[in-house]
């Protein structure tokens, strides 16, 4: 038995106290209306209505089901949309991964987003290479996450991707630093720093194969994910990075320059599992999608080389 249904149909008769006007109420006709008040007498073993006389009145029985039912009723319209609101994505627990290097203002950006736009979703961050995001997305640990691309990991449903250019970080000093763009053949002879390969297996065997395509094979290849590691390591001379030109702008001393022919493009974008993705994570992709994009700046503008304040830390003209 339908008791929710068969009691929507009880409050209507019972305030209309009339059984055609309730009917019409309704949008049913009139003998379906009065089966469902006769089932729901013999189902609850009492007389709801007094039908001894020409007005329909509630009995004692009626009038204390009419509180109860009007109460019942609520509860199952709250119930709906609660339920509607996690379906949505609207509400719950919403675990997903960021890459460590993301910028506070763009972390920031996401949170408010997501915030207006599901003010019930608690968003549980976490601060995740690509590499472990796709572990932890593989084993349900994760609801989704952002993720440098090429990608190796099958199940994964993506989000809108985001293009980010990818250019050379270097001392202001370097001659390298001088003109607009950087050849990847000019870095002939340099080391290379960047995070280590199991952040992300991808993207790191990507660079190093653009790298050696178009000329520059790095003398070593050397790990870094913290940027103040990154930078120090620069400014000691005999390596650069190749990062988005962000990165400059936590460090004075280091200057970005594009590459020549922009021959790498840091992809980025959400995913999460092919199979039970939480309601959020299509929502979540396409809010990171709008921050990133807005969030990438303009390139830094070339250094007048008379201008320079620093000393030489190494000259690449002279090997």
């Amino acid at each position: 038995m339908d008791l929710l249904r068969h009691l929507r149909h009880f409050v209507v008769v019972a305030r209309e106290l009339h059984f055609g006007r309730a009917a019409e109420a309704l949008g049913m006709a009139q003998p379906p209306l009065s089966q469902s008040i006769q089932r729901l007498e013999r189902e609850l073993a009492v007389e709801l209505f007094d039908r001894s006389r020409r007005q329909v009145r509630l009995t004692t029985a009626g009038q204390l089901l009419l509180g109860e039912a009007d109460e019942l009723l609520a509860g199952e319209r709250r119930v709906r949309h609660l339920m509607r609101q996690v379906r949505e994505g609207a509400l719950g627990v919403f675990r997903a991964g960021v890459p460590p290097e993301t910028p506070a203002v763009t972390l920031r950006a996401l949170l408010d987003r997501l915030a207006a736009a599901a003010p019930g979703l608690d968003v549980d961050l976490h601060e995740l290479t690509s590499g472990e995001q796709v572990r932890m997305l593989a084993e349900g640990r994760l609801d989704a996450g952002l993720l440098h691309h090429p990608v190796q990991a099958d199940g994964l449903r993506f989000g809108p991707p985001v293009d980010v250019p990818v250019g050379v970080l270097l001392p202001r000093a370097s001659p390298l630093a001088r003109p607009r763009e950087v050849a990847l053949a000019d870095l002939a002879g340099l080391d290379l720093v960047g995070p280590p390969r199991p952040t992300a297996p991808g993207w790191y065997d990507h660079v190093l194969d653009v790298c050696r395509r178009h000329g520059f094979t790095p003398r070593r290849v050397r790990p870094a994910r913290n940027p103040e590691f990154i930078f120090g390591l620069l400014l000691a001379g005999g390596a650069v990075a190749l990062e988005p030109a962000a990165s400059a702008r936590l460090q004075p001393r280091i200057a970005w320059r594009p590459l020549v022919g922009a021959p790498l493009v840091k992809r980025t974008s959400a995913a999460w599992p092919d199979r039970s993705a939480h309601p959020a994570a299509v929502m979540f992709a396409q809010l990171a999608a709008e921050v990133l994009a807005a969030e990438e700046p303009p390139p830094p503008a070339p250094v007048v080389p008379s201008a320079r304040p620093w000393p030489v830390l190494f000259d690449t003209t002279h090997h």
